[in-house]
Protein backbone atom coordinates (compact mmCIF):
# COMPACT_ATOMS: atom_id res chain seq x y z
CA UNK A 1 0.00 0.00 0.00
CA UNK A 2 1.48 3.58 -0.99
CA UNK A 3 1.85 6.46 1.26
CA UNK A 4 -0.23 9.81 0.87
CA UNK A 5 2.54 12.28 -0.52
CA UNK A 6 3.46 14.37 2.67
CA UNK A 7 4.46 18.18 1.54
CA UNK A 8 7.44 19.66 3.05
CA UNK A 9 6.60 23.06 4.43
CA UNK A 10 9.55 24.82 5.69
CA UNK A 11 8.17 27.85 7.98
CA UNK A 12 10.22 31.14 8.80
CA UNK A 13 9.92 33.57 12.17
CA UNK A 14 7.28 34.66 10.51
CA UNK A 15 4.68 31.54 10.02
CA UNK A 16 6.00 31.07 13.55
CA UNK A 17 4.76 34.40 14.84
CA UNK A 18 1.63 34.18 13.02
CA UNK A 19 0.45 31.07 14.79
CA UNK A 20 1.70 31.79 18.13
CA UNK A 21 -0.74 34.29 17.47
CA UNK A 22 -3.81 32.46 16.44
CA UNK A 23 -2.82 29.89 19.53
CA UNK A 24 -2.65 32.50 21.74
CA UNK A 25 -5.88 34.03 20.70
CA UNK A 26 -7.72 30.79 21.48
CA UNK A 27 -6.21 30.79 24.99
CA UNK A 28 -6.79 34.39 25.80
CA UNK A 29 -8.90 34.66 28.75
CA UNK A 30 -8.30 31.46 30.31
CA UNK A 31 -6.11 31.21 33.45
CA UNK A 32 -3.10 28.58 33.91
CA UNK A 33 -1.34 28.05 36.97
CA UNK A 34 1.86 27.37 35.55
CA UNK A 35 3.37 26.13 31.73
CA UNK A 36 4.74 22.78 31.11
CA UNK A 37 6.74 23.00 28.08
CA UNK A 38 7.63 18.70 26.36
CA UNK A 39 11.43 19.34 25.19
CA UNK A 40 13.01 19.73 22.53
CA UNK A 41 10.64 20.91 20.03
CA UNK A 42 7.78 22.62 22.44
CA UNK A 43 10.96 25.25 23.80
CA UNK A 44 10.41 28.32 21.53
CA UNK A 45 6.67 28.23 21.28
CA UNK A 46 6.43 27.53 24.90
CA UNK A 47 8.66 30.82 25.57
CA UNK A 48 6.43 32.82 22.86
CA UNK A 49 3.57 32.03 24.34
CA UNK A 50 4.94 32.69 28.00
CA UNK A 51 5.67 35.99 27.14
CA UNK A 52 2.23 37.09 24.98
CA UNK A 53 0.30 35.15 28.19
CA UNK A 54 2.82 36.84 30.93
CA UNK A 55 3.10 33.23 32.37
CA UNK A 56 6.03 33.28 34.30
CA UNK A 57 6.29 29.70 36.23
CA UNK A 58 7.64 27.11 33.56
CA UNK A 59 8.76 23.90 33.86
CA UNK A 60 9.70 21.06 32.33
CA UNK A 61 8.67 17.34 30.83
CA UNK A 62 11.29 15.22 28.74
CA UNK A 63 9.84 12.38 26.93
CA UNK A 64 12.06 9.65 24.76
CA UNK A 65 10.07 7.81 22.65
CA UNK A 66 12.87 7.00 20.31
CA UNK A 67 16.69 5.80 20.99
CA UNK A 68 19.49 7.56 19.46
CA UNK A 69 19.88 5.00 17.03
CA UNK A 70 16.26 5.87 15.76
CA UNK A 71 14.41 3.20 17.20
CA UNK A 72 10.19 3.27 18.47
CA UNK A 73 10.28 2.42 22.20
CA UNK A 74 7.17 0.76 23.13
CA UNK A 75 6.89 2.95 26.39
CA UNK A 76 7.53 6.46 27.36
CA UNK A 77 10.76 7.03 29.57
CA UNK A 78 10.57 10.54 31.39
CA UNK A 79 13.89 11.71 31.33
CA UNK A 80 12.82 14.76 33.28
CA UNK A 81 9.62 15.51 34.82
CA UNK A 82 8.05 18.10 37.20
CA UNK A 83 7.91 17.31 41.08
CA UNK A 84 3.84 16.50 41.30
CA UNK A 85 3.56 19.12 43.98
CA UNK A 86 4.57 21.38 41.66
CA UNK A 87 1.55 20.66 39.62
CA UNK A 88 -0.92 18.80 42.37
CA UNK A 89 -4.07 20.71 42.36
CA UNK A 90 -2.69 23.58 39.41
CA UNK A 91 -4.04 24.33 36.34
CA UNK A 92 -1.40 23.57 33.60
CA UNK A 93 -0.72 24.18 29.94
CA UNK A 94 1.17 21.85 28.67
CA UNK A 95 3.15 23.08 24.89
CA UNK A 96 4.48 21.26 22.27
CA UNK A 97 5.29 22.20 18.92
CA UNK A 98 3.38 19.45 17.22
CA UNK A 99 1.05 16.57 17.88
CA UNK A 100 1.87 13.75 15.38
CA UNK A 101 1.28 10.18 16.34
CA UNK A 102 -0.36 11.51 20.05
CA UNK A 103 2.12 9.58 22.13
CA UNK A 104 4.61 12.40 23.57
CA UNK A 105 1.20 14.26 24.16
CA UNK A 106 -0.65 11.81 26.10
CA UNK A 107 2.20 10.46 28.27
CA UNK A 108 2.32 14.16 29.33
CA UNK A 109 -1.18 15.10 29.98
CA UNK A 110 -1.59 11.42 32.01
CA UNK A 111 1.63 12.52 33.82
CA UNK A 112 -0.12 15.74 34.99
CA UNK A 113 -3.50 14.01 35.48
CA UNK A 114 -1.85 11.22 38.15
CA UNK A 115 -0.54 14.26 40.45
CA UNK A 116 -3.68 15.52 40.10
CA UNK A 117 -3.25 18.59 38.17
CA UNK A 118 -5.48 20.15 35.50
CA UNK A 119 -3.50 19.91 31.90
CA UNK A 120 -4.39 21.23 28.82
CA UNK A 121 -2.61 21.19 25.73
CA UNK A 122 -1.47 23.21 23.04
CA UNK A 123 0.26 22.98 20.24
CA UNK A 124 1.54 24.76 16.79
CA UNK A 125 0.13 21.83 14.51
CA UNK A 126 -1.86 18.61 14.71
CA UNK A 127 -1.97 16.28 12.40
CA UNK A 128 -4.79 13.99 13.25
CA UNK A 129 -4.33 11.71 10.36
CA UNK A 130 -0.87 10.84 12.13
CA UNK A 131 -2.47 10.67 15.42
CA UNK A 132 -2.65 6.84 16.85
CA UNK A 133 -5.11 8.38 19.48
CA UNK A 134 -8.56 8.35 17.72
CA UNK A 135 -10.55 9.66 20.29
CA UNK A 136 -7.85 11.86 21.66
CA UNK A 137 -6.74 15.58 20.65
CA UNK A 138 -4.84 18.90 22.16
CA UNK A 139 -7.58 21.13 23.40
CA UNK A 140 -5.96 23.84 21.33
CA UNK A 141 -3.50 24.14 18.24
CA UNK A 142 -3.01 27.07 15.19
CA UNK A 143 -3.09 24.81 12.38
CA UNK A 144 -4.22 21.11 11.07
CA UNK A 145 -2.35 19.43 8.46
CA UNK A 146 -0.94 16.19 7.18
CA UNK A 147 2.35 18.17 5.90
CA UNK A 148 5.75 17.99 7.43
CA UNK A 149 6.22 20.60 9.20
CA UNK A 150 10.26 22.31 9.59
CA UNK A 151 10.49 24.57 12.06
CA UNK A 152 13.62 27.19 12.04
CA UNK A 153 14.29 25.93 15.42
CA UNK A 154 14.98 22.21 13.42
CA UNK A 155 18.68 21.08 13.46
CA UNK A 156 18.28 19.38 10.18
CA UNK A 157 16.12 22.09 7.92
CA UNK A 158 15.87 20.30 4.51
CA UNK A 159 15.58 16.09 5.91
CA UNK A 160 12.50 14.25 6.00
CA UNK A 161 11.63 11.13 7.70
Amino acid sequence: MRQPTRLKRILDWDDVHRLIDVLTGRLAGRRYDLLLVVTRGGMVPACLISEQLGLTNIVVAAVQFHTDDGLTLADPVFLQFPDERLLAGKSVLIVDDVWESGRTAAAVIDGVRATGGRPEMAVLHFKPGSSLLPNARPDFYAESTADWIVYPWDAVRGAMP
